[in-house]
């Protein structure tokens, strides 16, 4: 039967109760039962007073909570659980449950956060992502030259570019800019800052980097701001209240050219979602495949290396005029953590082979030697560059910014290659060679011009057609045979489509099959002056190929479409060509009249003989000759150039095309054109066809009275072996046919070209022969031996024929020479 007491812990011994009085044969065990106790319980206390980091590989003993947000916060005491960011970032259970619980006091700005971070942003907004982004203390780089010591702010304190560019040791952000005490850069620095560049930090970081108010961010607003780089939560990438996703893209699809407020309208370097095919545009969601091969460690997770590069292509193309260093990038960085350490490490990396590439600090930029753009270990070359033309002098810009040793040695008089401006006519600049930038959306003729400051005139679209005998051709008519033209370079791309290049044809071949067979077929028969419209169409093509359709492929006429081209305006670059040209050679050694012979690399360096004999002995050498001489041996190469090559050579042509430009008393063509840039030139027959096709009015602000005529196809045989005042006769027997109900004036000045006669060029562009295709043109760019190197616009595959060509060609091979 029970007692009635309670039962009761026993208490431990009293004063009065000494061992002693327990019985002998038990005191032994009772004691080392006590010891064991004590034992346990100092195990519990340590265990109580810390805990590790659980996530596998942290290597921080004693976390701190860098939080300081609960009343409890554990701070570098104990807690339940340690939440991890870095190795040197976590923040304790009690701080979690402040914001994450709803009945905490930070509840509610917890779900502020996630209510516009899940408004703009595509991730998950977690707990770890909210004190990623509003939390973590902000990091920055003292700026005094003899300290870059690193410091981390105090939480209240909101990291601006301001401060990121200012900050030194020591300054007081909250009211002033003074400094506590006066060798505050004496004092060491965080111990946890050296190890934010070994591998295994970045590899243990929990969330990538998100930076605030990028200077991308106009241009990337049709984006997630998370898919890019930058954080949701910013007011830079905010939406208007409402809109959602899929309305901010269906708006965004209607304005595809999206353009930042007081930028170049021809900068838009980022793709809009689902745009597509537009030349040298990057998508700022998605790493380069040259981007993932430089920078592999990347591949998992690209969101750091897109949110640099994002924000480095963002910051050229708001100031271009100036070379972007590492120092201008730093303050833009604004994120929170040190992981902010790391984004300033990579960046310098990244800025660095965005400009190798040319992808920034390119164009007429001329830095000074303690100014190059590139890392001295890029500096123990020497180069010399054969060719003074676009390609050449791009390339020799880009390596003497780089800080490599260029020379570059031209076999003519001047420099420019087939870059020829005239500026002897009276207030107008006419190009002899080309003026025309076809496409100027990221053209680098834009980037240049914009540089320079100049401005270039947008072609109008009106072009009348006039006959022989005075009259406007009807526009309808026009238009019915440009459908037809084209529905039959339809056809030919329909049938190329399972062709070798075995199976190719001419093209001219090709397209007088398919028009005989449409007729036959469709019955429909041409008037007249349909034929002969249809015959101005072909010497607009064969303006385009540089030759006579007969010699060129059917299967690869147009090889370069399959890639992205230069969108937009296709503009006349009024003061010519040669104001880039001349701006690209300021500066650099240049040697006229000196033609290269031989190029010996049978050794371990290279040696080039020029026709006076001297021998100049060099690491690297860069061909940019036109191809025509490359063709006729002009250059003796030792060894021999592969078969490979020599048969890539041979597969192109060689094109041509000449000018004529001539100045008038007075505007005679002005009533009748009313205001159009240019006129086309109906010819009387097939045999007239090319025989000055299309005339350009050379100076838009119709001031000066000067016309531009081309001769292309067979034409240009017709007057090769005729002398200049002849060529003049018979533009103007054509000029005074397509104006014949009024007089036309004589000249009082004119030039006929003649590039098929000079003996460094020979040529105007080149294009596929038939049975030839578009990979000879990267066969002839590839380098030998890492020591001869190939640019001009017949080594571009993409951009052929055209001077943005033959300068990307300089640029991307500036781009290997430095690599190697």
């Amino acid at each position: 039967m029970s007692t009635g007491r309670v039962r009761t812990k026993k208490k431990p011994c009293s004063s009065d109760q000494s061992p002693d009085n327990l019985p002998l044969r038990s005191s032994g065990r009772q004691v080392k039962k006590k010891a064991a106790e004590a034992a346990d319980d100092d195990d519990e206390a340590s265990e109580k007073k810390y805990r590790k980091c659980e996530k596998a590989g942290c290597t921080a003993t004693c976390p701190v909570c860098f939080a300081s947000a609960a009343e409890r916060c554990a701070k570098n005491g104990y807690t339940s659980r340690w939440y991890h960011l870095s190795c040197g970032e976590h923040f304790c259970n009690e701080c979690f449950d402040h914001y994450y619980r709803s009945h905490k006091d930070g509840y509610e700005k917890y779900t502020a956060w996630k209510r516009i971070w899940t408004s703009n942003g595509k991730s998950e907004p977690s707990p770890k992502a909210f004190m990623a982004d509003q939390q973590l203390p902000y990091w920055v780089q003292c700026t005094k030259p003899d300290c870059g010591k690193w410091r981390q702010l105090t939480k209240e304190i909101q990291l601006t570019p301001q401060i990121a560019k200012t900050y030194r040791c020591g300054m007081k952000l909250n009211n002033s800019t003074k400094t506590e005490g006066s060798d505050q850069c004496s004092m060491p620095e965080d111990l946890r800052v050296a190890e934010v560049s070994d591998h295994w930090w970045y590899s243990m970081l929990i969330l990538p980097p998100l930076l605030k108010d990028s200077v991308a961010a106009p241009f990337l607003a049709a984006y997630y701001p998370d898919c890019v780089g930058m954080s949701p939560s910013c007011t830079s990438t905010n939406r208007l209240p409402g809109e959602s996703n899929l309305v901010k893209l269906e708006h965004l699809k209607s304005v595809p050219n999206l353009t930042v407020a007081g930028m170049n309208k021809y900068f838009q370097p980022f793709y809009q979602p689902n745009e597509c095919g537009k030349a040298l545009c990057v998508r700022p969601d998605v790493m380069e495949l040259d981007e993932l091969y430089e920078f592999p460690e990347y591949s998992r997770d690209p969101t750091m290396y897109l949110a640099l590069r994002n924000l480095i292509l963002a910051l050229w193309y708001t100031n271009c005029k100036e070379a972007l260093t590492p120092q201008k990038c730093i303050h833009h960085i604004i994120v929170r953590g040190l992981v902010r350490i790391r984004c300033v490490q990579e960046m310098e990396r990244i800025l660095y082979f965005m400009t190798r590439k040319g992808l920034i600090n390119t164009g007429i930029l001329s830095v000074s030697p303690d100014q190059y753009l590139l890392p001295k270990e890029y500096h123990n070359k020497s180069v010399i560059i054969i060719g003074a033309g676009a390609a050449g002098l791009a390339a020799a810009r880009q390596l003497h910014n780089f800080g490599i040793k260029v020379i570059v040695l031209e076999a003519k008089d001047r420099i420019g290659g087939r870059v020829w401006d005239d500026k002897t006519f009276k207030g107008v600049t006419v190009g002899r060679g080309a003026q025309i930038v076809n496409g100027c959306v990221n053209n680098p003729m834009a980037l240049m011009c914009e540089q320079l400051g100049i401005k270039m005139h947008k072609l109008g679209e009106k072009c009348d057609l006039i006959q022989e005998g005075g009259r406007i051709t009807d526009p309808t008519i026009d238009k019915r045979m440009d459908f037809h033209f084209n529905a039959i370079l339809d056809v030919v791309s329909e049938w190329r489509k399972d062709k070798t290049q075995h199976h190719d044809v001419p093209l001219g071949e090709k397209i007088h099959e398919i028009y005989k067979a449409f007729i036959q077929e469709s019955g429909i028969q041409f008037s007249e002056l349909e034929e002969k419209v249809l015959q101005f169409h072909l010497s607009n093509l064969e303006y385009a190929c540089g030759s006579n359709l007969s010699q060129v492929s059917a299967r690869s006429w147009d090889h370069n479409e399959f890639f992205a081209q230069f969108a937009g305006d296709h503009t006349l670059l009024t003061v010519g060509y040669s104001t880039v040209i001349d701006k690209l050679a300021e500066g650099l050694d240049i040697r006229l009249n000196f033609p290269v012979q031989s190029i010996d690399y049978s050794g371990e360096e290279v040696q080039v003989t020029t026709a006076d004999g001297t021998v100049w002995t060099t690491q690297k050498v860069l061909v940019t000759v036109p191809l025509a001489l490359l063709q006729k041996n002009a250059i003796q190469f030792n060894p021999l150039l592969s078969e490979k090559k020599i048969k890539a050579i041979n597969s192109l042509g060689a094109g041509v095309i000449e000018k004529i430009a001539l100045q008038f008393p007075y505007r005679f063509w002005d009533s009748k054109i009313q205001g159009a840039d240019f006129f086309g030139h109906v010819p009387p027959n097939s045999s007239q066809r090319g025989l000055f096709s299309v005339f350009y009015d050379m100076d838009p602000e119709s001031k000066e009275s000067i016309l531009m005529s081309v001769v292309t196809g067979d034409a240009v045989t017709t007057v090769k072996n005729l002398d200049d005042k002849q060529v003049l006769q018979q533009c103007m027997t054509v000029l005074r046919e397509l104006f014949k109900e009024q007089e036309v004036p004589d000249p009082v000045k004119f030039f006929v070209t003649r590039w098929s006669k000079d003996p460094w060029l020979q040529m105007a562009y080149s294009f596929v022969k038939t049975g030839g295709s578009g990979e000879a043109y990267d066969i002839i760019a590839e380098d030998i031996q890492g020591k001869i190197f190939f640019a001009g616009e017949a080594t571009n595959r993409h951009f052929p024929q055209t001077v943005t060509g033959a300068y990307l060609s300089g640029v991307r091979e500036a781009s290997k020479i430095a690599a190697f």
